[in-house]
């Protein structure tokens, strides 16, 4: 199985970042091999101009199309994804996640913006043909905390979503602590 991760936050240091470096650690030994797409790194012109034939934007979406399970973590901003997020998605063709199993995942300051996996991301990605798409996680900032080493620490109740969420795709059953 080939997992790619798609980060859409524009900021290096996330919650939805290390949210998704989680669940990649969650799911380690589960894929044949993993890519993580920083939508941030890619070449802002080709990205805001939607130019498929740039290279880096090409080896992404790629990376999409050769993948059978997709990580999509954003943050939220005004209950919508990022706008950084939706500009990746806007490249992709209108099938593009057919036959992919798609896990979202979110941050947001409250659960105010909750609903936004289900009434904003979901809805995209099923528009872009996914038909598999996992139990979305969404996390408040005060379910991961920041930590002095750059980190966050995630609560015990986030930890059981995120691997209550990833448990249909494990041979082996998950820990349950963020270890």
């Amino acid at each position: 199985m080939k997992i790619v991760s798609i980060s859409g936050s524009p900021s290096l240091r996330s919650r939805s970042g290390w949210l998704l470096q989680l669940a990649q650690t969650r799911l380690e030994g589960t894929g044949d091999s993993s890519r993580l797409i920083a939508v941030r790194e890619l070449p802002a012109a080709p990205l805001l101009h939607a130019d498929a034939h740039n290279a880096s934007i090409r080896e992404a979406l790629n990376e999409v199309r050769d993948a059978d399970l997709l990580l999509v973590a954003t943050p939220i901003y005004k209950a919508a994804y990022s706008g950084l997020l939706k500009l990746f998605l806007d490249l992709l063709p209108t099938d593009g996640l057919r036959g992919k199993t798609v896990l979202p995942l979110a941050t947001g300051g409250s659960l105010a913006h909750l609903l936004a996996l289900d009434y904003a991301l979901k809805p995209v990605l099923s528009a872009l043909g996914a038909r598999d798409i996992l139990d979305g996680v969404f996390a408040t900032d005060a379910q991961l905390l920041p930590h002095e080493s750059g980190g966050y620490v995630p609560d015990d109740a986030l930890v059981e979503r995120l691997d209550r969420a990833l448990q249909p795709l494990s041979p082996r059953p998950l820990a349950m602590n963020a270890g």
